[in-house]
């Protein structure tokens, strides 16, 4: 029978719910149970899909296409498991549905309500779609005390009724601040987010205390104490040097004991750490250093681009070297001697995805650089198309080739997927609906044999995910591939660019596609690998 662990959060947002999520489901994997994470976000929003990256951060991007938190990216890097549509809910797709259902009649002309109507479509989320899982953790977004959160924490109570304390945990993460005038830990903000939680019929079962610093055993006797819990219950959360420590120092501290206990789970299972402690061991003991520039739109917050940070810190472990970030705002690097002053120092380039004309200039501009100083360059979705204007702008006749995404072209090089060339006449669909025009989830791509793509992959088919609503024009394949681009790969009918590089180059790689997005610590991504690879045999030159 499938038990259902619920995380929630108090005091202050971006505690770590979801990488506390991640690593609790990390070690329940490794006893070899069948766990699926799920995220419940209370914003009215469909889906984060047209939220602005500076305020959400990332937008992940599932195998079967959906737009979720950037949470879920944890969960997969963490445990391995891919998430689905299904693992990610919001209010605006709640609210969606019952109101989808108070149009049909469904509801029989009863008075639509918070509860009982909106509060049973959230539990008939937290419960679909399960074949056969062990456990289900379910991480509600914000924090206690939220008004957007209200009805989902009043779902999580009623399903503590139906179902029963065997087959349901409450864990609340809460900030212990030491105050170092006082010299002391401070656990009012913890009593009062629990106090938010009892006031709302939700008695937390295991209290994880984020600190900077490992409390006294006095603290932790205070806080069972005043939060009705056992001492036993109390676990703390240390700041970490990175967040792959977590799941170790959560085991350590007996977390995965407290779970399987309260929920009734004989604990015969052996659990394998080692894939962690190399990971970390490693992590400890690297000896090269490297310094990537990441040429972007949001680069004022790194959370924009959290899963492209996480890739690159994966490949550098396993390249036994430290990624160093150099993040610049393109806007400011227009001038292209500016340009070449600021990115001197680096020894690699990428272009991340992105959208709108704002900032292109400086994207190009790092293109143009990274060409004349051979520096390795990585062009991820946007960053690739760039790299194509670039190059065929150098084609007689085709200085002014474009993308219909920044307006009327009569080179549009770039164009919507729907939108084509014949007889000189831009066609374009009904494109109202923006979301039906974006290609996202996993699609195929081919590799040409005898590339550097495909040696990097070493095999002729791929998969990966796509988020993107403009592609490369085909019609401008001779033009492209005249210009010193090669090709190397398509999709299965040929039709759409997946892979550009440059034989003229030491490593020159741009893809349609997000590989940063199936990345994890234990398995990184090869186009990343080698992109390391790269910069550091460009330093032993």
């Amino acid at each position: 029978m499938t038990k259902f662990i619920f995380i929630t959060g108090g005091v202050v947002s971006s505690l770590g719910k979801g990488i506390v999520s991640s690593s609790i489901a990390s070690l329940l994997t490794l006893c070899k149970y069948k766990v699926r994470i799920r995220k419940l976000d209370p914003y009215l929003n469909i889906d984060p899909g047209t939220m602005n990256p500076s305020q959400h951060g990332e937008v992940f991007v599932t195998d079967d296409g959906a737009e979720t938190d950037m949470d879920l990216g944890h969960y997969e890097r963490f445990t391995g498991i891919m998430s689905k549509k299904s693992d990610n809910i919001t209010t605006g797709k709640i609210y969606s549905e019952v109101l989808k259902k108070e149009r049909r009649g469904d509801y029989l002309g009863s008075t639509v309500q918070v509860i009982p109507h909106v509060t049973d479509e959230i539990k008939k989320f937290i419960k679909k779609d399960l074949k056969n899982e062990d456990f289900v953790i379910c991480e509600i977004g914000g924090t206690v005390g939220d008004i957007e959160s209200l009805p989902f924490l009043e779902a999580i109570r009623q399903l503590r009724n139906e179902l029963g304390k065997s087959k349901t945990l409450f864990i609340h993460l809460t900030l212990v601040p030491f105050l170092s005038s006082a010299n002391e830990f401070k656990t009012k903000p913890t009593q009062h987010s629990v106090k938010e939680l009892l006031g709302l019929g939700i008695q937390p079962d295991l209290l994880l205390c984020r600190t900077e610093t490992k409390f006294d055993k006095k603290a932790r006797e205070k806080i069972s104490l005043f939060c009705n819990t056992s001492f036993d219950s109390v676990i703390l959360v240390e700041n970490a040097k990175t967040i792959y420590e977590i799941p170790l120092k959560l085991y350590k501290q007996g977390i995965l004991k407290q779970v399987l206990n309260y929920l009734n789970v004989n604990q015969d299972r052996n659990i394998n750490l080692k894939l962690w402690e190399n990971f970390l061991y490693k992590f400890h003991k690297l000896k090269n250093h490297v310094t990537v520039a990441i040429v972007g739109k949001y680069t004022n917050l790194s959370e924009s681009y959290k899963s492209l940070n996480e890739a690159l810190f994966h490949s550098g472990i396993f390249n036994n070297t430290k990624v160093e970030i150099k993040w610049i705002d393109s806007k400011k690097i227009e001038n292209i001697s500016k340009c070449e002053q600021v990115l001197n120092d680096c020894d690699g380039i990428l272009v991340p995805g992105g959208f709108g004309k704002d900032g292109t200039i400086g994207k190009i501009n790092a293109i143009k650089i990274s060409k004349k100083l051979k520096k390795p360059y990585l062009g991820i979705c946007f960053g690739m198309q760039l790299a194509i204007l670039e190059s065929i702008s150098n084609l007689k006749g085709f200085e002014n080739a474009s993308s219909t995404e920044f307006g009327k072209t009569s080179l549009p090089v770039i164009s919507m997927i729907h939108e084509w060339i014949k007889n000189n006449k831009l066609i374009k669909s009904d494109l109202k609906n923006l979301g039906g025009s974006m290609r996202l989830g996993s699609y195929t791509s081919i590799l040409l044999k005898g590339s550097r793509i495909y040696s990097i992959y070493r095999k002729n088919k791929i998969n990966e995910r796509h988020r993107h609503r403009y592609e490369v024009n085909y019609n401008y394949k001779k033009q492209i591939e005249k210009s010193g681009v090669v090709l190397s790969g398509m999709s299965p009918d040929g039709n759409l660019v997946e892979i550009m590089e440059r034989d003229d180059h030491p490593w020159f790689v741009g893809v349609q596609f997000h590989p940063e997005l199936k990345s994890t610590p234990f398995k990184p991504h090869p186009i990343f690998n080698s992109f390391i690879k790269a910069l550091l045999n460009k330093r032993l030159l």
